[in-house]
This record gives C-alpha cells, sequence and structure tokens, in this order.
C-alpha cells in the first residue's frame, strides 16, 4: 500500500496592471493549509479545485502555492 504524503498549499490572487493602478494589492485567499494525497499531481488537481468560486473568472491571477514534505 502506498503511503499518503503530507502536503501544504495557500492560493495567492494578484492584481492585474489595471487593478494595480487602481491600488489593489496582492492577497491570500485560502490561508495555508495541510492535507494529505498519494502524490504532487493528485495534491495539484485538489487544489485547483479549492479555488473560490468568486476568482473563476480571474484563473491567470491566482497563484498555487504547494509544497511537500
Amino acid at each position: 500500500m502506498e503511503k499518503s504524503k503530507l502536503f501544504t498549499y495557500a492560493l495567492i490572487w494578484h492584481p492585474n496592471e489595471a487593478q494595480a493602478k487602481e491600488g489593489k494589492k496582492s492577497k491570500i485567499i485560502k490561508e495555508p493549509t495541510h492535507f494529505l494525497a498519494k502524490d504532487q499531481n493528485s495534491a495539484s488537481i485538489k487544489v485547483a479545485m479549492e479555488i473560490p468560486a468568486d476568482y473563476k473568472d480571474e484563473l491567470d491571477q491566482i497563484e498555487i502555492a504547494l509544497s511537500a514534505f
């Protein structure tokens, strides 16, 4: 049986040029969270599904910070 690995992730939103000119700044939209997954690919898919619906039209502005331990 394959053991699960520990991962931590956070989601960060970055403004585009127009939004930055309006004074908007990068912000964390999902605080660092720990979870178990069988591999990096499974972890990436799980994290992508956690992007809030409010940001689905700005996917190119979302940074996924994902780390395995």
